[in-house]
């Protein structure tokens, strides 16, 4: 169990699939798959229960901390740049055990994320027909034994278009992605430039409302109200795994790889702080209670109705880019199990076109399942808990990979500053997140984990090709 894999190993493997993604692709994956559902709703809840204006900081705090842990990832993306991201490093600098550890957290992760971002890429296009005066059927609107569901059909059909998308190949993926992400970052401008029109300033007195304790128990207000803020808003900056899950499909990956996930951060916390200062300036932030599009709701409240119309639209038809983020780093860590023999081998097969299309097929179908039987606040509380656990890992893996580098490993030219403090504050700041939350998250992931030892010792400890080989 405590076998680590020769990184050459991995170069050999992951050689034919193709390196065709560059700087740009990785910038338009990682704010696709960052700024995604989330910008668009996350600010007005978070400032509504917990934060008021403060939901600013509370953004920001959470990027400080996504910030440590993506220096962290970069160092390690352009030192080995594998298929898999967290969970081949882990294998090569701490050993098979806690490589399968951190990767049974991040398949948690994508696993959810893709039911997720499908049912909520499914909510917001329900909520922008019913402004035409349309509506669909609730048998085909929602899982099944929720509010008289048999499966969300919309949900259902994007995780088969984005599939079938990715299926032909990254290259054809990261044109639409770059498309997409463009028309998205335009209308989150739009509604920034609108929403500076209407701001009134003493909608942002007190900017630190006084601390109390909401009926429901939670945080509100003070210190504990945004912090309680952070560990909310965290899930919308773990998307940056999903660049460095693709790191074997880059060009140049030393160069590519630390600009995709510290650009594409820096770009996606100056977005979140901008929505957030401006919905709280536009209107008090207690009117964004039980408000599921805050964005939306602010425009149609100041008078702009018709904008509102049009950026929920592309809010909607942005909603694939975090898709097809989280699609293609789920498909590429399947693979890498595959590859590894932990989990069944033809999931490491490639195609002719050199693409992990049964990784896929089993993400989509699984994808779809989960969507279809598990109603969507259920599965927002358990996306941070795996990627936490895997950030930690990453940054205390920094402290195994120095040594290395030069030697059997990469000499990388990008490093992480402020060795060797950084990667302690890293591991401290996702440790800290990990903390503030919601007790059934901590709970619904000790028993993935569980599953997850179960399925080493039955399946993975006995088939892995490192275990075989030694």
């Amino acid at each position: 169990m405590s076998l680590r894999e020769d990184p050459g190993v991995y170069s050999d493997k992951d050689a034919h699939l193709p390196r065709v993604l560059t700087v740009k692709d990785f910038l338009a994956l990682g704010v696709g798959t960052i700024v995604s559902t989330t910008i668009f709703t996350l600010p007005g809840v978070v400032a509504a229960d917990h934060a008021g204006p403060a939901v600013a900081i509370s953004c920001l705090l959470a990027a400080v901390v996504a910030g440590l842990v993506a220096f962290a990832y970069a160092e390690m993306a352009a030192a080995m740049p594998f298929a898999g991201s967290a969970y081949s490093w882990i294998n090569v600098v701490f050993g098979e055990v806690f490589g399968w550890i951190a990767g049974w957290a991040l398949l948690a992760e994508y696993f959810i994320a893709v039911a997720f971002v499908a049912s909520g890429l499914s909510a917001n296009f329900r909520g922008l027909l019913t402004s035409f005066g349309q509506t669909l059927p609730a048998a085909l609107s929602n899982p099944f034994g929720t509010d008289g569901g048999i499966v969300d059909l919309v949900a259902v059909g994007v995780i088969v278009i984005v599939a079938v998308i990715l299926s032909r190949g990254v290259h054809e993926a990261a044109r639409v992605e770059n498309v997409l992400v463009v028309l998205k970052v335009i209308a989150i401008l739009a509604f920034i430039g609108i929403g500076l029109t209407r701001l009134d300033l003493k909608n942002f007195v007190p900017f630190i409302p006084k601390p109390q304790v909401a009926a429901d128990g939670t945080a509100f207000g003070g210190w504990r109200g945004i912090y309680a803020g952070v560990s909310m808003i965290f899930l919308a900056y773990i998307g940056f795994d999903s660049i460095a899950a693709n790191s074997a499909e880059a060009k140049d990956p030393e160069r590519t790889m630390p600009r995709g996930i510290i650009g594409s951060l820096i770009i996606a916390v100056t977005l979140f702080m901008a929505v957030s200062l401006v919905l709280v300036g536009m209107f008090k932030y207690t009117n964004y209670h039980d408000v599921a599009d805050p964005v939306g709701w602010a425009l149609r409240h100041a008078g702009f109705t018709g904008a509102a119309t049009v950026i929920e639209a592309v809010a909607v038809v942005g909603m694939f880019t975090a898709l097809i983020g989280m699609m293609m780093a789920g498909s590429r860590l399947l693979y890498s199990f595959g590859r590894d023999g932990m989990l069944p081998k033809f999931l490491g097969k490639l195609t002719p076109s050199g693409l992990p299309n049964h990784a896929l097929a089993v993400l989509s179908v699984i994808g779809v399942l989960i969507g279809a039987f598990f109603p969507f606040k259920f599965l927002a509380q358990l996306i941070s808990a795996g990627t936490l656990i895997a950030f930690m890992f990453v940054a205390l893996g920094i402290y195994k990979l120095r040594p290395r580098e030069g030697k059997d490993i990469a000499n990388p030219a990008f490093k992480m500053p402020w060795y060797p403090v950084m990667p302690a504050l890293a591991f401290i700041g996702a440790l800290i997140v990990f903390m503030g939350l919601d007790i059934q998250a901590k709970l619904y992931s000790g028993v993935w984990f569980v599953v997850g030892l179960v399925v080493y010792l039955a399946y993975g400890i006995r088939h892995s090709t490192l275990s075989r080989r030694e």
